[in-house]
């Protein structure tokens, strides 16, 4: 059997077929005709001793194994990323809730902040107000402590993480002071 008979005979079976598995007729149809792409490209495979309607059959199946589990996997990536999202916005939800309006006085905020810095290993929280209080560039920071720019990069990492952690609950406060 010719290609063209091939396809004639075959196309819309394979597309029923295909249909009852991945559900859209767009899709099915993406698939039959990827396979009977991929067969005109091996044309060579219909002059051999093959059961061609085999071939199609199982190509098709495979390609529609291929298809749902590529679904399965944005449908699980999309659902993550929707729960992470949640997550995020309840924190943040949760954060301003608790965010006591009282605290917005310039002692309290100080004295918060100033705790949250101390807790800082010595020369982390120094080279964290080099930067950000008064205003010294990362490289200007190295060469003062005669360190490496990555070294300077990893302590204002590690004040940022710990600066997140110990003042989790007032991060409008950190974003306010630092942008974090």
């Amino acid at each position: 059997m010719d290609f063209e008979q091939l396809y004639i005979t075959w196309y819309s079976r394979l597309k029923f077929f295909a249909r009852e598995y991945v559900l859209l007729d767009a899709d099915a149809e993406n698939i039959v005709q990827d396979v009977f792409t991929e067969l005109y490209e091996k044309r060579e495979v219909l002059t051999m001793p093959v059961n061609t309607v085999a071939y199609l059959f199982t190509a098709t199946k495979n390609r529609c194994i291929n298809h749902i589990q590529r679904k399965i996997l944005e449908k699980e990536t999309a659902q993550w990323m929707q729960d992470e999202y949640s997550l995020t916005l309840r924190m943040k939800f949760d954060s301003l809730e608790a965010f006591d309006l009282e605290f917005a006085s310039e002692d309290d905020i100080e004295s918060r902040l100033d705790k949250a810095l101390q807790s800082l290993p010595q020369r982390c929280r120094e080279i964290f107000i080099m930067n950000k209080f008064e205003g010294m560039k990362q490289k200007d920071i190295a060469k003062h402590f005669n360190i490496s720019v990555n070294t300077v990069e990893n302590q204002m990492a590690v004040a940022y993480k710990k600066l997140r952690e110990d003042l989790k609950d007032y991060v409008p406060l950190l974003i306010l002071l630092f942008g974090v």
